[in-house]
Protein backbone atom coordinates (compact mmCIF):
# COMPACT_ATOMS: atom_id res chain seq x y z
CA UNK A 1 0.00 0.00 0.00
CA UNK A 2 2.92 2.91 1.31
CA UNK A 3 6.16 1.67 0.13
CA UNK A 4 9.29 4.16 0.24
CA UNK A 5 12.56 3.77 -0.32
CA UNK A 6 16.21 5.70 0.23
CA UNK A 7 13.85 9.57 0.46
CA UNK A 8 16.15 12.34 0.69
CA UNK A 9 15.09 15.70 1.37
CA UNK A 10 16.66 19.22 2.05
CA UNK A 11 15.42 22.81 2.76
CA UNK A 12 16.87 25.41 0.94
CA UNK A 13 20.35 26.03 3.14
CA UNK A 14 19.98 22.84 4.92
CA UNK A 15 21.55 19.65 5.00
CA UNK A 16 20.59 16.87 2.86
CA UNK A 17 18.12 14.55 5.28
CA UNK A 18 17.70 10.92 4.73
CA UNK A 19 15.29 8.86 5.99
CA UNK A 20 14.21 5.14 6.83
CA UNK A 21 12.24 3.01 4.07
CA UNK A 22 8.46 2.63 5.24
CA UNK A 23 6.01 0.11 4.20
CA UNK A 24 2.66 -0.59 5.23
CA UNK A 25 0.12 -2.59 3.96
CA UNK A 26 -3.55 -3.08 3.02
CA UNK A 27 -5.19 -3.25 6.96
CA UNK A 28 -2.05 -2.94 8.86
CA UNK A 29 -1.27 -0.58 11.49
CA UNK A 30 2.19 1.95 11.19
CA UNK A 31 3.91 4.03 14.20
CA UNK A 32 5.51 6.91 12.84
CA UNK A 33 7.67 8.14 16.25
CA UNK A 34 9.62 11.30 17.05
CA UNK A 35 9.91 14.37 19.05
CA UNK A 36 9.19 17.62 17.55
CA UNK A 37 12.37 18.24 14.74
CA UNK A 38 12.88 14.73 14.09
CA UNK A 39 11.31 15.26 10.82
CA UNK A 40 8.05 13.56 11.26
CA UNK A 41 5.99 16.23 9.49
CA UNK A 42 8.51 16.16 6.24
CA UNK A 43 8.50 12.91 6.01
CA UNK A 44 4.72 12.95 5.77
CA UNK A 45 4.52 15.79 3.37
CA UNK A 46 6.92 13.55 1.56
CA UNK A 47 4.63 10.85 1.44
CA UNK A 48 1.53 12.84 0.80
CA UNK A 49 3.40 14.68 -2.18
CA UNK A 50 3.12 17.90 -0.55
CA UNK A 51 7.01 18.42 -0.37
CA UNK A 52 8.99 16.72 -3.30
CA UNK A 53 12.42 14.08 -2.50
CA UNK A 54 15.43 15.15 -3.40
CA UNK A 55 16.35 11.38 -4.61
CA UNK A 56 14.31 8.01 -4.24
CA UNK A 57 10.28 7.33 -4.63
CA UNK A 58 7.18 6.67 -3.11
CA UNK A 59 4.75 4.28 -4.02
CA UNK A 60 1.00 4.18 -3.07
CA UNK A 61 -1.18 1.47 -4.01
CA UNK A 62 1.06 0.37 -6.87
CA UNK A 63 1.58 3.77 -8.20
CA UNK A 64 4.36 5.51 -8.14
CA UNK A 65 3.68 9.48 -7.09
CA UNK A 66 7.15 10.33 -6.88
CA UNK A 67 6.82 11.07 -10.89
CA UNK A 68 3.06 12.24 -10.64
CA UNK A 69 2.70 15.98 -11.46
CA UNK A 70 1.23 18.62 -9.09
CA UNK A 71 -2.31 18.44 -10.44
CA UNK A 72 -2.07 14.76 -11.12
CA UNK A 73 -0.84 14.58 -7.29
CA UNK A 74 -3.43 16.58 -6.06
CA UNK A 75 -6.27 14.44 -7.21
CA UNK A 76 -4.56 11.22 -6.60
CA UNK A 77 -3.96 12.49 -2.96
CA UNK A 78 -7.92 13.81 -2.68
CA UNK A 79 -8.86 10.23 -4.04
CA UNK A 80 -6.92 7.90 -2.06
CA UNK A 81 -5.54 9.89 1.48
CA UNK A 82 -7.49 10.82 4.54
CA UNK A 83 -5.84 12.54 7.56
CA UNK A 84 -7.44 12.64 11.03
CA UNK A 85 -5.93 16.13 12.30
CA UNK A 86 -4.83 16.69 15.34
CA UNK A 87 -7.59 19.36 15.90
CA UNK A 88 -10.37 19.29 14.03
CA UNK A 89 -11.40 22.02 10.97
CA UNK A 90 -14.87 22.08 10.18
CA UNK A 91 -16.81 24.59 8.22
CA UNK A 92 -19.08 25.43 11.25
CA UNK A 93 -21.75 26.74 8.62
CA UNK A 94 -22.22 23.67 7.73
CA UNK A 95 -24.02 20.70 9.55
CA UNK A 96 -21.75 17.52 10.36
CA UNK A 97 -23.16 15.33 7.40
CA UNK A 98 -22.55 17.88 5.16
CA UNK A 99 -18.54 18.37 6.55
CA UNK A 100 -18.69 15.29 5.44
CA UNK A 101 -19.57 15.47 1.83
CA UNK A 102 -16.65 17.99 1.15
CA UNK A 103 -13.83 14.78 0.35
CA UNK A 104 -16.13 13.52 -2.69
CA UNK A 105 -17.37 16.91 -3.49
CA UNK A 106 -13.49 17.82 -3.74
CA UNK A 107 -12.20 15.00 -5.43
CA UNK A 108 -15.30 14.93 -7.81
CA UNK A 109 -15.87 11.51 -6.44
CA UNK A 110 -18.19 9.91 -9.13
CA UNK A 111 -20.78 8.80 -6.57
CA UNK A 112 -24.32 9.19 -6.39
CA UNK A 113 -26.06 11.46 -3.83
CA UNK A 114 -28.22 8.58 -2.28
CA UNK A 115 -24.92 6.60 -2.01
CA UNK A 116 -23.41 9.54 -0.46
CA UNK A 117 -25.26 10.11 2.03
CA UNK A 118 -25.73 6.36 2.48
CA UNK A 119 -21.87 6.01 3.46
CA UNK A 120 -22.55 9.04 5.94
CA UNK A 121 -25.13 7.82 7.46
CA UNK A 122 -23.13 4.21 7.81
CA UNK A 123 -20.27 5.78 9.26
CA UNK A 124 -21.79 7.98 11.69
CA UNK A 125 -23.74 5.13 13.39
CA UNK A 126 -20.95 3.15 13.63
CA UNK A 127 -19.20 6.08 15.62
CA UNK A 128 -22.44 7.23 17.71
CA UNK A 129 -23.15 10.07 15.96
CA UNK A 130 -25.93 9.95 14.37
CA UNK A 131 -28.19 11.60 16.25
CA UNK A 132 -25.49 14.86 15.71
CA UNK A 133 -25.60 14.66 11.85
CA UNK A 134 -28.21 17.70 11.33
CA UNK A 135 -25.74 19.70 14.70
CA UNK A 136 -23.42 22.43 14.12
CA UNK A 137 -19.69 21.74 15.04
CA UNK A 138 -19.44 23.62 17.41
CA UNK A 139 -22.10 21.91 19.36
CA UNK A 140 -19.99 18.77 19.08
CA UNK A 141 -18.37 17.69 22.25
CA UNK A 142 -13.95 17.37 21.43
CA UNK A 143 -14.75 13.69 21.83
CA UNK A 144 -17.62 13.96 19.26
CA UNK A 145 -15.41 15.92 17.18
CA UNK A 146 -12.28 13.68 17.26
CA UNK A 147 -15.15 11.04 16.13
CA UNK A 148 -16.51 13.32 13.49
CA UNK A 149 -12.90 13.94 12.02
CA UNK A 150 -11.93 9.89 12.11
CA UNK A 151 -15.34 9.84 9.69
CA UNK A 152 -14.48 12.39 7.45
CA UNK A 153 -11.37 10.89 6.82
CA UNK A 154 -12.91 7.79 5.96
CA UNK A 155 -15.88 8.85 4.10
CA UNK A 156 -14.12 8.53 0.40
CA UNK A 157 -12.45 5.04 1.63
CA UNK A 158 -8.81 6.52 1.21
CA UNK A 159 -5.98 3.40 0.99
CA UNK A 160 -4.45 5.49 3.57
CA UNK A 161 -5.44 6.89 6.73
CA UNK A 162 -2.85 9.66 8.61
CA UNK A 163 -3.54 10.07 12.06
CA UNK A 164 -1.48 13.52 13.35
CA UNK A 165 -1.00 12.97 17.28
CA UNK A 166 -4.41 11.60 17.52
CA UNK A 167 -3.71 11.51 21.53
CA UNK A 168 -1.59 14.77 22.30
CA UNK A 169 -2.68 15.93 25.94
CA UNK A 170 -4.98 12.72 26.07
CA UNK A 171 -5.51 10.70 29.49
CA UNK A 172 -4.63 7.48 29.03
CA UNK A 173 -7.97 6.07 29.12
CA UNK A 174 -8.90 8.55 26.45
CA UNK A 175 -6.01 7.60 24.46
CA UNK A 176 -7.12 3.98 24.52
CA UNK A 177 -10.53 4.84 23.27
CA UNK A 178 -9.36 6.47 20.56
CA UNK A 179 -6.75 4.34 19.44
CA UNK A 180 -9.12 2.16 19.18
CA UNK A 181 -11.57 3.24 17.23
CA UNK A 182 -9.10 4.61 14.40
CA UNK A 183 -7.79 0.71 14.30
CA UNK A 184 -11.28 -0.61 13.77
CA UNK A 185 -12.49 1.70 11.53
CA UNK A 186 -9.18 1.80 8.90
CA UNK A 187 -9.07 -2.21 9.30
CA UNK A 188 -13.22 -2.43 8.08
CA UNK A 189 -12.62 0.23 5.59
CA UNK A 190 -9.09 -1.57 4.58
CA UNK A 191 -7.25 0.68 4.58
CA UNK A 192 -3.65 1.71 5.79
CA UNK A 193 -3.44 3.42 9.34
CA UNK A 194 -0.66 5.84 9.52
CA UNK A 195 -0.54 7.24 13.62
CA UNK A 196 2.54 9.70 13.95
CA UNK A 197 3.31 11.05 17.11
CA UNK A 198 4.92 12.04 19.57
CA UNK A 199 3.53 9.72 22.38
CA UNK A 200 6.07 6.94 23.62
CA UNK A 201 2.63 5.49 25.35
CA UNK A 202 2.07 4.11 21.57
CA UNK A 203 5.39 2.65 21.08
CA UNK A 204 5.14 -1.18 22.38
CA UNK A 205 1.47 -1.07 20.49
CA UNK A 206 2.59 -1.64 16.93
CA UNK A 207 5.31 -4.16 15.91
CA UNK A 208 5.44 -1.88 12.75
CA UNK A 209 7.22 1.26 13.39
CA UNK A 210 9.88 4.31 12.21
CA UNK A 211 11.53 5.76 14.74
CA UNK A 212 12.86 9.40 13.72
CA UNK A 213 16.08 10.66 15.31
CA UNK A 214 15.72 14.57 16.18
CA UNK A 215 17.86 15.87 13.15
CA UNK A 216 21.14 18.09 13.92
CA UNK A 217 21.27 21.52 14.29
Amino acid sequence: MISTRDLTFSYSGSELLSFPDVSCGSGDQLLILGDSGSGKTTLIHLICGLLKARSGNIKIGGVDVSVLGDREMDKFRGANIGVVFQQAHFVQSLSVSENLTLPSLMTKDNISSEELYSRISELLERLGLSHKADSSPKELSVGEQQRASIARALIHKPQIVFADEPTSALDDKSTEAVISLLEEETKLAGACLVIVTHDQRLKSRYEKRVELKKLAG
